[in-house]
């Protein structure tokens, strides 16, 4: 059996993912900042008989102290970790400065995933076949990343800093892959479903909510999206570093997945989270 963690694990995919998980004798790790739906998730595991395989840890992964110490805790109760899922992001209309100082989508949609993935790399190398799953949106082109002004502090847009943070964790794989990849043989997969039937978690303005009401009712069911990520899950791909969208693999050899950005936002991101 294998252990999971799945950061976004109370709603929508990830939601789905930990309770297939649990039901074929997983355990499964879930960070979330709302404690209901933690125990909602607790008592279904104790409902279906997998109590002691169900853990919930509390953590508001738009704050990086919060996100560190869920890593700490995952680390301190799992002897390995064979897949680490990334799923957790949220739409902000305005522009909104968490209490350490980063625009909140930067920090929630890729400095957290950042922490998570390198956090984590001793518990799953020790892991037989590791495995990192991104559901973020890979394939868009590096113009969508202003390297002047990463956390959008002029011009701010919600679907534009969404946007820029799928390609950040698109660099984020190139990065992560070109470091840990052929030392420790864990895989990175940056997957883009398609528009799922989800929660769209964030908080909108009229005429982005009433588009995002539109796409509810066209969007496919969180079942429809699941099999690219549970395919690399189940059976990780060989390379270091695959991307899929819609189930479909596309290049990583490409402009889009430059190595040389790849550095640059990975050091950009050490001299922030050095100075944090």
């Amino acid at each position: 059996m294998k252990t999971l963690v799945i950061a976004g694990g109370t709603d929508g995919i990830g939601k789905a993912l930990a309770e297939r998980h649990l039901d074929r004798g997983d355990t499964v790790f879930v960070i979330g900042r709302n404690p209901a739906k933690g125990r909602a998730y607790l008592e279904r595991a104790e409902r279906h008989g997998a109590a002691d395989r169900a853990r919930f840890v509390t953590a508001d992964l738009s704050l990086l102290a919060q996100t560190s110490a869920a890593v700490d805790e995952i680390t301190r109760e799992a002897s390995s970790v064979d897949a680490l899922v990334l799923c957790a992001r949220h739409y902000q209309y305005r522009r909104t400065v968490t209490a350490e100082g980063y625009e909140e989508n930067f920090a929630l949609f890729y400095l957290s995933r950042y922490l998570l993935g390198h956090g984590l790399v001793e518990s799953l190398r020790k892991a037989e076949r590791p495995v990192v799953v991104n559901v973020a949106g890979p394939g868009a082109g590096l113009g969508v990343v202003r390297w002047d002004d990463l956390q959008l502090r002029h011009g701010y847009h919600g679907g534009a800093a969404l946007g820029q943070g799928g390609k950040l964790n698109d660099l984020l794989g190139v990065a992560f892959a070109e470091r840990y990849g052929a030392t420790t043989g864990i895989r990175y997969v940056l997957i883009h479903p398609g528009v799922t039937a989800t929660g769209f978690s964030g908080v909108y303005d009229a005429e982005t909510l009433e588009h995002i009401r539109s796409m509810q009712q066209h969007a496919k069911p969180v079942s429809a999206a699941l099999p690219p990520i549970v395919a690399a899950l189940d059976d990780p791909p060989a390379d270091p570093l695959t991307a899929f969208v819609e189930g479909q693999r596309i290049r990583v050899d490409t402009h889009g997945f430059d190595r040389a950005a790849a550095g640059r936002l990975d050091s950009i991101t050490e001299q922030l989270l050095t100075r944090s």
